[in-house]
């Protein structure tokens, strides 16, 4: 048994089954290392090992939901919901539902987009936009999975296709790799190779509008328009968009969430946006919240270097490739399917690029196939996975917006949806570009 498969297999298994993702991630990592006879002691040093790369995620994250909380209680989003309720309430209600859903969808797909390049702070938007306008998706009773699958799409796909910021990095780290592994490789070519495997994507989220196009029904307090604090003066306007504004130029410059979201809380303290005494309420409530990201990711950098201490990633990739003697297409879909497998266990694509390319690219070699194809095979068995994973800042990201209320599980409404229609139309389509650019 490949240790490998082995440790996935036992944490999808386990968090499919409703076991908490971070014993999942735990008892994976265990199961794999002692198949791959490491022995308990050096399962617990590798595992214990990997751990402290999650620590800054982590506190990333629990500093970012206390800036959302920050947000939430100058009356902002409330302000925001009253004006969304006002259109609501008007004549012709079901037509300007439809509207809303239209501007809801695009407003949450284009932060998605602008979060990887424009502004790139990655997932740090999703707990600032997503739980304030929770009462407006629960009056227009959206299925939430559609949002996360939404979010998914927008995240994975520009990083795959758009040449700048998170893409930039990418799409830089594909070709280096490729290069590495013994063949010329330009990052320019890299959004030609992935138009066909994006496309898919898109595919798949117009389906998934389709199949979760029907009204889904959360608990929710009735919320009245008189009901919300509309009384937000300029100055914690001002305020808050000042928060904002050196947030995301601290976190551009120093390339640090921590230190980003520290700024934004702190300038709104000092301005009187928020009040001292509210400080460690604030930050307690924010921290809750975002909590399960930061055990999840902790207890996922240990599973990868679990995985990695294994050393049957290679095992796993030349004895599929062995058997398949010299048939090239039935090759290319088994090493989408390794890449696939390998990172929903680590739960990052730039991390999985540099473990497949240097077996990969030799064997796509051998196969004859031409470099576009190549560079295809590589970013795509890379990005695969990262949707659907339950260790991915892709699939925990909306979880984390989503599920402030308790209403949406991270397996059942995130990640199997996300898998479904993401990576299933992103093998397919990756299949069939790389076949294509042969």
């Amino acid at each position: 048994m490949n240790a490998v498969i082995v440790a996935v297999a036992v944490m999808l298994i386990l968090s499919l089954l409703r076991i908490n993702v971070v014993l999942s991630l735990v008892l994976g990592a265990f199961a794999g290392g002692l198949t791959s006879g490491m022995g308990i002691e050096a399962t617990v040093q590798s595992f214990t090992e990997g751990l402290g790369a999650g620590a800054t995620i982590a506190l990333s994250y629990g500093l970012l939901g206390g800036f959302a909380i920050a947000i939430s209680k100058t009356g902002i989003p409330e302000l925001m919901i009253a004006g969304i309720l006002k259109i609501l309430n008007k004549n012709g209600t079901s037509n300007r539902k439809g509207l809303v859903k239209v501007l809801i969808f695009l407003l949450i797909f284009m932060m998605s987009i602008f979060s990887q390049n424009l502004i790139p702070i990655h997932i740090a938007f999703i707990p600032l936009l997503i739980p304030p306008i929770l009462k407006v998706l629960n009056m227009l009773e959206v299925d939430r999975r559609i949002i996360a699958t939404l979010i998914a799409v927008g995240l994975i796909g520009t990083y795959s296709f758009v040449p700048a910021g998170f893409g930039a990095i990418f799409q830089d780290i594909v070709s280096t790799q490729v290069t590495k592994a013994g063949m010329e490789a330009s990052s320019r070519d890299v959004p030609i190779a992935m138009a066909i495997p994006v496309l898919g994507m898109l595919i798949g989220l117009c389906v998934a509008f389709f199949v979760y196009r029907k009204p889904r029904q959360y608990q929710s307090n009735d919320v009245e328009t008189e009901s919300l604090n509309v009384n937000v003066s300029k100055f914690v306007i001002v305020s808050t968009t000042v928060a904002l504004i050196v947030s995301l130029c601290a976190q551009v410059y120093t390339d640090s969430m921590i230190v980003g979201a520290f700024a934004g809380i702190m300038i709104m303290y000092f301005t009187g946006a928020l009040n001292w005494k509210e400080a460690d309420e604030i930050l307690s409530e924010g921290m809750k919240m975002m909590a399960f990201i930061g055990f999840v990711m902790i207890a996922a950098n240990g599973f990868a270097s679990v995985i990695n201490a294994t050393g049957d990633i290679d095992g796993l990739i030349n004895g599929s490739i062995n058997i398949l003697q010299g048939n090239t297409s039935l090759a290319i879909f088994i090493m989408l399917v390794i890449g696939l497998i390998v990172t929903m266990g680590i739960g990052s694509s730039f991390a999985t690029v540099p473990i497949i390319a240097t077996l990969f690219v030799p064997l796509a070699q051998g196969l004859g196939m031409s470099p576009l194809a190549i560079i295809c095979l590589i970013g795509t068995a890379g990005a695969l996975g990262d949707a659907g994973s339950p260790a991915s800042d892709s699939t925990l990201g909306p979880t984390a917006g989503l599920n402030v209320d308790g209403q949406h599980n991270h397996i059942w409404d995130t990640c199997v949806p996300t898998f479904i229609f993401i990576n299933i139309p992103l093998i397919i389509f990756g299949w069939i570009a790389c076949v294509y650019f042969l």
